[in-house]
C-alpha cells in the first residue's frame, strides 16, 4: 500500500465528491485518511451516491454539514463557496455520468457547480465497468477533461461488480491520497506526455526449472519495472506490466500479466508489443535454462556425486522485439543492461556494444559491480540513446530513473 503521509502542508480544506456507482462506500477509506493527515474534509455527494451510502453516515464521520443539490441552504450560496474556498477536490468514484457531465461543463448539482467553480487540482478516481470505460464516448471525456488539466486517475484491475474482471476497477483509497496530495507537493508535477499512449513494461527475473523444486535464477526484484509502470500512468500512458515472479502488490491503474520462464516472457512481451508505442523490457530473463526438466525432485546419491546438468541458450527477447519491428508506426524500444566491467572492457563499452548488437533505441545500463541495486529502492544508471546520446541518472528513487527513461522516450517519438 501506497504511504499516504501528505506531501502538502496541513489542514487543507479538501471537497471529497461521491458519485453513484458501488464503489461509493470505498469512498469512507478516503475521507479517513484525509483527515487523519490533518485535512478538513466536506463530502458533496450526488442524489444518485446516497443510494448507496447515506448523508447520515457522511456528516457522522466528516463531522460537516453534507448537501446534494444547489438549493439545500441557498443562503450560504455553497454551489459556488465549496469550490471557490477549496484547495484540493478528489472524486470518489468518478462514473461515466460524472465525467460526462463535468467535461461537458454542466452544472445541475452541488458536485458538478463545485468542479466548475474550483480553481484547485482536481482529481476524479473513475470505477465502471470495463466495457463503459473502455467506450469512446468515455475516453473522449476523459481526454477533454484531462486536456483542461483535471488529473484522472486511471482505473485498476480487477473484480468488479458481481463476477466481472477487468480494467474499471476503483483504485485503492490509499493511492488516490497519496496521488491526490501529490499534486500539492512543491516539486513540479510531471508532464501528461503519455496521454492516449500504451506502453508495456517487462520486470523481475524469469525462473528455468530443474525439476519442480529447483530452478535457475537471478536476483532481479523487478522495483524498476514497477516505479516504470507507476511513472507511465502519473504520465497518462495505458500500461501493461509483464511481470516475472515478482513479489510486489500491483501498482494502481496498470494491467498485470504474469510469467515464470523466459519462454512465457517471450511470447508475452512479443504478442502485447504489437500495438505498443513504447516498450521496456526491464526484466531480467535467463540467459540459460536446463536442456532437460526432471519431473521428480532431483535426489542426493548414495556416493556423494552432483548431477550434471546441461544447459541450452534461450532466445534473445530484446533482439526479437528488435527484429519484428515495421513501419514508421513501430514501438520505441528500450533495453536494460546490467553490466560489470572486466579485463576487456569497461561497463559502459560493454553496454554501448550490446545496444550495437540489439539495434534498440534506448539502453539503460546499470553497474551492478558487487551486487549493487538489486533489491534496493535505490539505483544509478545511464541512458544510452542508439542516435549517440548519453545520460548519467545520478544515485536515487527508481521513480526518478522511471521518469528519465519516459523523458527519453518521448523525445525518441517526437524526433
Amino acid at each position: 500500500m501506497t504511504d499516504v503521509t501528505p506531501t502538502a502542508a496541513t489542514g487543507l480544506d479538501v471537497v471529497l465528491g461521491v458519485s453513484g456507482g458501488i464503489a461509493a462506500y470505498k469512498a469512507a477509506e478516503v475521507l479517513r485518511l484525509f483527515t487523519e493527515a490533518g485535512h478538513r474534509v466536506r463530502v458533496v455527494p450526488t442524489a444518485a451516491s446516497l443510494n448507496f451510502v447515506g448523508a447520515a453516515t457522511w456528516e457522522a464521520l466528516s463531522g460537516q454539514p453534507v448537501q446534494s443539490e444547489v438549493f439545500d441552504h441557498v443562503d450560504e450560496v455553497a454551489h459556488v463557496r465549496i469550490g471557490q474556498s477549496a484547495d484540493l477536490v478528489v472524486v470518489v468514484p468518478a462514473t461515466a455520468d460524472l465525467m460526462a457531465r463535468a467535461a461537458a461543463g454542466l452544472a445541475d448539482d452541488l458536485l458538478s457547480t463545485t468542479l466548475l467553480t474550483a480553481r484547485c487540482p482536481v482529481v476524479l478516481a473513475p470505477a465502471m465497468h470495463t466495457e463503459m470505460w473502455d467506450h469512446a464516448a468515455t475516453a473522449a471525456n476523459v481526454a477533454v477533461l484531462r486536456s483542461r488539466g483535471v488529473h484522472v486517475i486511471e482505473p485498476a484491475v480487477g473484480r468488479l461488480t458481481g463476477v466481472d474482471t477487468g480494467k474499471g476497477r476503483l483504485p485503492d483509497p490509499a493511492d488516490i491520497v497519496a496521488a491526490a496530495l501529490g499534486l500539492l507537493d512543491p516539486v513540479p508535477a510531471r508532464p501528461h506526455d503519455l496521454s492516449g499512449k500504451r506502453v508495456v513494461v517487462s520486470a523481475g527475473g524469469t525462473r528455468e526449472y530443474l525439476d519442480p523444486v529447483r530452478f535457475l535464477g537471478n536476483r532481479s526484484s523487478g522495483r524498476q519495472g514497477w516505479a516504470l509502470a507507476e511513472a507511465a500512468v502519473a504520465r497518462g500512458a495505458e500500461v501493461t506490466l509483464v511481470a516475472a515472479n515478482v513479489a510486489l502488490e500491483p501498482p494502481a491503474g496498470v494491467e498485470v500479466v504474469s510469467v515464470v520462464s523466459t519462454e512465457d516472457l517471450r511470447l508475452t512481451m512479443l504478442e502485447a508489443a504489437r500495438d505498443a508505442d513504447v516498450v521496456v523490457m526491464a526484466a531480467a530473463p535467463a540467459d540459460f535454462r536446463p536442456a532437460e526438466f526432471i519431473g521428480t525432485k532431483i535426489k542426493k546419491t548414495p556416493d556423494g556425486a552432483a548431477p550434471q546438468i546441461s544447459l541450452i541458450e534461450n532466445p534473445d527477447i530484446l533482439a526479437e522485439l528488435v527484429a519484428s519491428r515495421h513501419g514508421a508506426a513501430s514501438p520505441v524500444l528500450v533495453g536494460f543492461a546490467a553490466e560489470t566491467g572486466d579485463e576487456s572492457a569497461t561497463v559502459l563499452e560493454h553496454a554501448r556494444a550490446k545496444l550495437a548488437r540489439k539495434g534498440c533505441d534506448l539502453l539503460v545500463v546499470n553497474d551492478v559491480g558487487g551486487g549493487r541495486v538489486f533489491g534496493s529502492e535505490d539505483t544509478e544508471a545511464v541512458i544510452l540513446s542508439a542516435g549517440g546520446s548519453s545520460t548519467e541518472i545520478s544515485f536515487g528513487p527508481k521513480i526518478d530513473l522511471a521518469h528519465a527513461v519516459w523523458d527519453a522516450c518521448v523525445h525518441e517519438m517526437d524526433d
